[in-house]
């Protein structure tokens, strides 16, 4: 026996050696295995999870989505109707105008032609202050809502290392959504006085030396709208309208609202300042005031196109008296300020490929916060 071990003893080692390597590497082998195959289960329901809250986000900021368009914009643009309705109220100029026609003696030539010249001024004045609202605040509830997301991510995000359930993740507060949301009518409540006095100076400024008698066609009224929207928003600082659109914060000063692409260092405020500190720095942008000029010109395309269809399509272009103009005029604020689902101007905006780049972008750059 002791003989058979020294000769086959090298044997033995070797084939033990070979035997215990390939255990070794087999358990080796095994444990990579199944740690892959355990990193590849985590991985997936990784996936399901990510997958899970990204849906329940979408499904929350389209909730918020369709709070705007179905609620906050038409409550909106009916609160703006009534209020320019009753601030900026022509009948009292038409009916004495009617009865100086009635009753030639009752009116003296002097104050036939003031009255004529208020009608004018007005008229002109209700017509684009409404449109540059309807504009401006389409535009304002369309920031809101992006900046809305924006934080319902991040929020979101934040709270996925924590507890990894949505419904547990601290977001925004429904009753700031909705204050946030409420700040859209700001411009009925408080900010309307302003915007028609500087409108009416602006229109007065740009319709001066301009008689009832003279003919306008759709060229003549394209160029007027556009003076009178011009000469309003190059008037004062540059951004003078925002304090029309939305209320001044006292604190955005000291929390260094500086990027114009809405980045704020907003680490003191809460979460309504934050909104609003937000919403204005994008509305103080370049890049914001762009869109707002591009889509004020494709506003007046569609404004001339519906005038036309009041006067009839030859009357405008061939020109007609300003006299007999005004009426119609007069009347536009009732198409420019009607229902979100039936206006074809909160359509138009919303179907601007610039606009889509624009909040594309904006709500892109949640990534970078």
């Amino acid at each position: 026996m002791w003989e058979f071990w020294k000769r086959y003893r090298r044997k033995a080692y070797v084939t033990l050696g070979v035997l215990g390597s390939g255990y070794f590497l087999y358990k080796l082998y095994d444990t990579h295995r199944r740690k892959l195959s355990d990193l590849h289960t985590e991985l997936k329901q990784e996936r399901r999870s990510d997958e899970l809250i990204k849906f329940q986000v979408k499904a929350h900021f389209e909730n918020v989505q369709r709070i705007a368009d179905s609620t906050t914009l038409p409550h909106v643009v009916r609160c703006l109707r009534s209020q320019i309705e009753k601030e900026l109220d022509l009948t009292h100029l038409t009916e004495r105008l009617m009865k100086g026609k009635d009753l030639p003696n009752s009116l003296t030539a002097a104050q036939k032609l003031e009255l004529w010249d208020r009608l004018k001024i007005l008229s002109f004045t209700r017509m684009v202050l409404s449109l540059w609202a309807a504009t401006l605040l389409s535009l304002y509830i369309r920031v809101q809502v992006d900046i809305l997301g924006r934080h319902i991510y991040i929020d979101t995000a934040r709270g996925i290392g924590g507890s990894g359930q949505f419904d547990e993740i601290d977001l925004i507060d429904r009753n700031d959504q909705q204050q946030f949301l409420a700040s859209a009518d700001y411009l009925t409540s408080f900010g309307l006085p302003t915007l028609i006095s500087s409108f009416e100076g602006a229109t007065s400024e740009v319709l001066k030396g301009k008689q009832l008698k003279d003919f306008f066609n759709t060229t003549v009224l394209h160029d007027t709208v556009i003076q009178i929207l011009n000469t309003f928003m190059s008037t004062g600082s540059p951004h003078h309208w925002l304090s029309v659109l939305m209320p001044e914060d006292s604190k955005r000063n000291n929390l260094g609202v500086t990027s114009s692409t809405g980045s704020t260092d907003l680490s003191n405020a809460s979460k309504i300042e934050q909104l609003m500190l937000e919403t204005r720095a994008v509305l103080s942008s370049t890049e914001f005031r762009n869109i707002v000029d591009i889509l004020l010109k494709a506003a007046v395309d569609v404004l001339m196109e519906d005038v036309s269809v009041l006067c009839g399509d030859a009357n405008l272009a061939s020109g007609m008296p300003l006299a007999k103009l005004l009426p119609r005029i007069a009347h536009m604020d009732q198409i420019l300020l009607e229902e979100p689902n039936r206006n074809r101007y909160i359509q138009v905006i919303q179907d601007i490929p610039e606009i889509k780049i624009f909040f594309t972008l904006l709500y892109a750059s949640t990534a970078a916060s």
